[in-house]
């Protein structure tokens, strides 16, 4: 058996210092509830940037509120490996544990030194980053923030306590993106998005149902209130900023396609559940997308695992 955490709680968005801090002490708190892959959302360092489908500003072109809030993102980034990495593998190391963060990752110098990088990163229990996976493409209007990513971080990695690979939010319409974790023998998934809602649950139980793996999806907590103060909020925001403009939805699916956990909304929690990996050797005996239902006899697939420099 193992136990899965989710860290459901909201960053402190645009403040790299403070969410770390709250990131750690989350992740004691996990571990203390028997926790051994502790789980956090797209982006959650530091914050998904929600307030691109809620501010005008948004569709202005060259105005200087958004240039402002883009500085502030990119100084509230961090570098992979860095400082921050540090911190996170010594409590991933001190706690014995995996730790799955989500960022906003800059980069120093070479390809990607103008822009950031949507992350998804994996420490193992022995502190090292396992999986430092960046999204591919960036969904509609998070291109005005992020750069495309590559291919490197398309594995699962091969642990004692099971494969452990994950995608973020739109890569799971991605048939490519999927094959490629499916190939490499991936058993558990994170799946990471803003909100788990309707649509985002329907292709997390696809890819657990295709993968024939166990799949945690991971939603995100905002507040009306975590719209940087630079950009204008609107009107129905501003009177109630308390309002939730990210809910959460984080939930677990089992290898069929079923829940584990339904999804959990509008609340701020640490989510627990138990997988027993036995449980998806008897589902691969009526579909293998990696196996049996391949066919690599008629289709090709290949990976460009490069990360440009």
């Amino acid at each position: 058996m193992v136990k899965i955490g989710i860290i459901q709680h909201a960053p402190v968005h645009l403040d790299l210092e403070k969410s770390l801090d709250k990131a750690l002490s989350l992740t004691q708190e996990a571990s203390k509830m028997g926790a051994e892959i502790i789980l956090f959302g797209e982006s959650w360092l530091t914050g998904y940037p929600a307030w691109l489908d809620h501010s005008p500003e948004v569709a202005l072109w060259d105005n200087d509120p958004m240039k402002k809030v883009f500085t502030r993102m990119v100084q509230n980034s961090i570098y992979v490996p860095g400082e921050e990495t540090k911190r996170i593998g010594q409590t991933s190391r001190d706690l014995n544990v995996f730790i799955s963060m989500g960022v906003n990752e800059r980069v120093k110098e070479g390809f990607g030194n103008g822009t950031l990088f949507n992350s998804l990163i994996l420490f193992s229990p022995n502190g090292k980053i396992v999986v430092h996976h960046r999204k591919l493409i960036p969904t509609f209007t998070e291109k005005l923030l992020y750069g495309q990513g590559d291919g490197q971080g398309l594995k699962a990695y091969s642990s004692p306590i099971g494969s452990i690979g994950g995608l973020i939010c739109w890569e799971h319409w991605m048939p490519h993106a999927r094959q490629a974790l499916h190939n490499s023998g991936e058993q558990i998934h994170i799946a990471v998005w803003p909100s788990v809602h309707e649509i985002h649950q329907i292709a997390s139980r696809h890819y657990a149902f295709e993968g024939r793996c166990f799949v945690a999806a991971i939603g995100q907590i905002m507040r009306a209130s975590d719209i940087p103060e630079e950009l204008t909020v609107p009107a129905e925001l501003r009177s109630n900023p308390k309002k939730l403009i990210l809910n959460g939805g984080s939930c677990i699916i089992a290898p069929n396609g079923k829940f584990i956990l339904e999804p959990l909304f509008d609340k701020e929690d640490i989510i627990l559940a138990e997988i027993n990996l036995q449980d998806a050797i008897g589902e691969k005996m009526t579909l293998d997308t990696a196996g049996h239902y391949y066919r690599p006899d008629i289709f090709t697939f290949g990976i460009n695992r490069d990360r440009p420099e």
